[in-house]
């Protein structure tokens, strides 16, 4: 009984996903975008050292090599707003960034901190995690969430739309940094001291999704069938359309039997290398990017609300 209802909890939130899509902050210089420039007056302070465990250029061929754009010291200090003075992480590439001694990351009035990544565009996003951490050890990440559909692999040069993404840094374009608020950390942990945050740490997101793997647990089975029997048959406009569902090729814009065979081919596929949010939703971004410069650019953080240690 609890797995049942564990099963109709999920199907749930794919729905609700659904119905809220594009409810988030768009563009940079558009009304109601949450991006901060960086030359603003916001920035108490930036980043001074950091520590990267590079990721493969194609995690899905261990046999490629890492990527090796840029050095550490191109994520420190200000952010430059450039495309070449950052240090890009790979697939699942992780970076530890921690500031001048003298002083915390605290949780003030608005946003605490912005993370800065070097897209060329509004829409070419390359997206990353974040955590932090007040003693180095142990870190506690953002609610993130992508209601970007994963019926289709958005490809290693595509675009993505930022009113469909929330608390992944890479949001906005070069020289616009993502900003996050500590308060939404406040009682997560009696580990975390969202007063005192110490680390900073962007893990890229791997973009790759399997369609049919609707929940994003690693393995397409009865939690996804049932997502999708909640979604067929339906078309856009219906109350129950779930366009994750529509996973025939080119999606047609109709949960039918052409999609049901699709998924029937996928049963039991494992999906091994898939970030996901918040909600067991596999997070779609540029996969794969197979080439040095790959997986997330990290140019800077920038502090917000410091306090003296």
């Amino acid at each position: 009984m609890k797995n049942l209802k564990n099963i109709f909890i999920v199907i749930y939130f794919c729905l609700v996903s659904v119905s809220i899509a594009g409810s988030y902050a768009p563009p940079a210089g558009q009304a109601g975008s949450t991006a901060i420039y960086k030359d603003s007056n916001s920035f108490d302070a930036w980043a001074t050292n950091i520590m990267i465990e590079r990721g493969f250029q194609d995690i899905s061929n261990q046999t490629s090599e890492y990527a090796y754009f840029g050095s550490d010291a191109n994520a420190l200090y200000i952010a430059e707003g450039t495309s070449d003075d950052v240090v890009s992480l790979g697939d699942g590439g992780v970076a530890t960034l921690t500031f001048d001694d003298s002083i915390y990351i605290t949780n003030g009035e608005g946003y605490d901190f912005a993370v800065f990544e070097n897209s060329f565009n509004d829409t070419f996003l390359e997206l990353a995690l974040v955590e932090v951490s007040s003693d180095g050890v142990n870190f506690f990440g953002f609610d993130a969430i992508s209601l970007t559909p994963t019926n289709k692999q958005v490809n290693g040069f595509g675009n993505l739309d930022t009113i469909n993404i929330h608390n992944l840094a890479g949001k906005y374009r070069r020289g616009y940094g993502t900003p996050f608020d500590l308060a939404e950390l406040k009682d997560t942990s009696e580990l975390l001291d969202v007063n005192s945050i110490t680390h900073v740490r962007i893990i890229d997101v791997v973009g790759y999704v399997e369609p049919a793997d609707f929940y994003g647990d690693g393995v397409v089975n009865f939690i996804d069938f049932s997502i999708f029997v909640a979604a067929y048959p339906s078309k856009v406009g219906d109350e129950n359309w779930n366009v994750d569902c529509d996973i025939s090729n080119p999606p047609n814009g109709i949960i039918d039997f052409d999609d049901f065979q699709i998924f029937m081919d996928k049963w039991l596929n494992e999906n091994d290398y898939s970030s996901c949010d918040i909600n067991g939703h596999q997070i779609n971004d540029p996969w794969p990017t197979e080439f040095y410069t790959g997986g997330f650019d990290l140019d800077a953080v920038g502090v917000i609300n410091a306090k003296l240690r």
